[in-house]
């Protein structure tokens, strides 16, 4: 790090996970640093610091419920592609692909 860094530290939604767990490593009474998502960081390190949230963000889904989502849907086109019904299997595909993009995009 160069002189100065820490005046203007990018914002905290812009960092890694790595940078985020530095930072929280520094909060006292604080455990299990590493065993934290994204997410969970940045609540902590906002509510340590005193900062809320300014607007609400759309509502986000997390990447596990997503996989979830992707999971079931593979079943439910796995069944489709058995009884021969193309068109319905699909459409499931086109959905599975989409919801990929979003956990990369979400993550």
């Amino acid at each position: 790090m160069t002189k100065g860094t820490d005046s203007k530290e990018k914002p905290l939604d812009k960092m890694t996970v790595k940078e985020l767990r530095e930072i929280a490593l520094k909060i006292p009474d604080l455990k299990g640093v590493h065993g934290m998502n994204k997410q969970d960081l940045l609540d902590t390190v906002k509510a340590h610091r005193g900062i809320k949230e300014a607007k609400p963000k759309k509502a986000s889904r997390s990447v596990r419920e997503i996989k979830k989502q992707i999971r079931e849907l593979k079943a439910r086109k796995q069944a489709l592609a058995s009884e021969k019904n193309r068109k319905q299997s699909d459409i499931l595909r086109r959905k599975i692909s989409r919801l990929k993009k979003k956990t990369r995009r979400a993550g």
